[in-house]
């Protein structure tokens, strides 16, 4: 099954269930607010409202105000070493906000105090049910399902000091999308074994497959749960796999016109513009 967030002409938004090349509406205004019904999923299968047509759909982000986006670095035995590192004992976490997602297909915003603009192809948990202190069982049964997210980074301002945040916490920069995509969907379910990649302008940039994540999504809910509780529409971006453009030797980054294509294989892709965010 699948569930997205599609944004209206007059800029509201509803969650739909994605079917083919028509969406349900699931009389909710997104899939966040959907999530936090505990019966969501029989809604979501019985739902047999209006449909609307998917050819010119405008995607908002999947869940558009996620009370929480925790994110992992270092995650991808791969990225790990290219970029010089020990492989961790435990995740490395540092969270986004809110206002940094953007839908599938919105464009990049560069801003233009940054000369070092990465991208990074992540595959995003979407929590289901509330969780704390989670069991293994506890956590499989949490995760709603699964969406590709791109965890664009501000590479000078992320390394101006140890803490991360100040890189990677830029508005509208963080596509996330275009659908969450269930378990049972998937090969692995709550532990997908899925292929993930990066183009810049065609050029393919990072290829792994999800297989490779040192933390799994299970893990990683079990870990995060242990210290606040996760709630229905929370977000976990669970690292990048190698090819970044700042491992790269000359270092690559983006400039404005490019266009990144992130995919994790059965969840879409996100086709995204950078264009520069100049100051008013």
């Amino acid at each position: 099954m699948k569930l997205a967030t599609l944004r209206n002409a007059d800029g509201t938004t509803e969650a739909v269930r994605v079917d083919g090349t028509t969406a349900t509406l699931l009389g909710a205004p997104g899939v966040g607010s959907f999530l936090a019904q505990s019966d969501w999923r029989d809604r979501a299968e019985a739902a047999a409202g209006p449909t609307v047509d998917l050819g010119s759909a405008a995607y908002a982000p999947v869940v558009t105000r996620p009370a929480k986006v925790v994110c992992v670095g270092l995650n991808y035995r791969g990225h790990i070493i290219e970029m010089g590192r020990d492989l961790p004992q435990f995740p490395t976490l540092f969270s986004k906000y809110a206002e940094t997602l953007i839908g599938a297909h919105d464009d990049i915003q560069r801003p233009v105090e940054t000369d070092a603009f990465d991208w990074e192809c992540e595959l995003a948990i979407i929590i289901g049910a509330p969780v704390r202190r989670a069991t293994t069982a506890e956590a499989e049964a949490a995760i709603a399902g699964f969406a590709t997210l791109n965890d664009i980074t501000a590479r000078d301002w992320q390394f101006r000091t140890k803490e991360w945040l100040q890189g990677k916490n830029w508005e509208a920069t963080t596509p996330v999308g275009p659908w969450l995509v269930t378990p049972d969907e998937l090969p692995g379910g709550v532990r997908p074994t899925l292929a993930i990649r990066t183009e810049v302008d065609g050029e393919v940039m990072q290829e792994d497959n999800t297989g490779d994540l040192l933390f799994d999504p299970v893990a990683l809910v079990e870990y995060v749960s242990t210290m606040i509780t996760l709630r229905p529409g929370d977000l976990i971006a669970t690292g990048t796999p190698g090819g970044v453009g700042h491992a790269r030797k000359p270092a690559r980054y983006l400039s404005a016109g490019q266009k990144v294509v992130t995919e994790v294989e059965g969840l879409g892709r996100c086709e995204n513009v950078v264009v520069d965010d100049g100051r008013p």
